[in-house]
C-alpha cells in the first residue's frame, strides 16, 4: 500500500498497517490477489463485494491495484484484470468497478483498452474517522 500511495502521490494518506489489512482479510471484508513475476511479488489487487441500489446489482469493487514499474507493460495487469473479471462472474457479480486518478493517463488508457468506461459525473465523498465519529454523536434516537 505504501508503494501505491507513493505512485499516486498520496503516500502520507496511507494509514493501512499490516495488522489492519490482516484484520480486513480475516473478517472477510475484502480479498487480495498477487501477481508474481520471476518468483517475486510485483503486483496486487485488493477488492470486495458491493451492491448498488441504483442498478439493483451486485458487483466487485477494486479498492487498490498496483503493479511495480519494472514489470508494467509485460501483460501482468491484463492477466489480473481478466482474473478479476472471471472471479466476478463466477460469484454472480454483474459489474467490476474501481476509481482512477484523473492525471493517471497510462492507467486510463489501460482501463479503456480493457473495455472500461468512466462515470464522469460521479464524485466520491468520504468522512474521515474523526468526522464520522463526530457525526455519529449527533444522531438522536427517540
Amino acid at each position: 500500500m505504501k508503494k501505491l500511495g507513493k505512485y499516486q502521490k498520496m503516500e502520507d494518506l496511507i494509514t493501512a498497517t499490516p495488522e489492519r489489512i490482516k484484520r480486513l482479510l480475516e473478517e472477510k471484508l475484502g480479498e487480495a490477489v498477487f501477481g508474481i513475476y520471476k518468483k517475486e511479488i510485483v503486483s496486487f489487487a485488493y477488492f470486495h463485494q458491493k451492491s448498488s441500489a441504483f442498478s439493483g446489482r451486485k458487483g466487485l469493487y477494486i479498492d487498490a491495484f498496483f503493479i511495480e514499474d519494472h514489470v508494467r507493460g509485460k501483460g501482468l495487469g491484463e492477466i489480473m484484470f481478466h482474473y478479476l473479471s472471471k472471479y466476478s462472474v463466477d460469484i454472480g457479480c454483474e459489474y467490476l468497478e474501481w476509481g482512477c486518478l484523473d492525471w493517471n493517463k497510462s492507467a486510463i488508457k489501460f482501463y479503456e483498452k480493457q473495455g472500461a468506461y468512466c462515470i464522469d459525473n460521479l464524485r466520491l465523498y468520504r468522512l474521515s474517522p474523526d468526522t464520522l465519529s463526530l457525526n455519529s454523536k449527533k444522531f438522536v434516537s427517540n
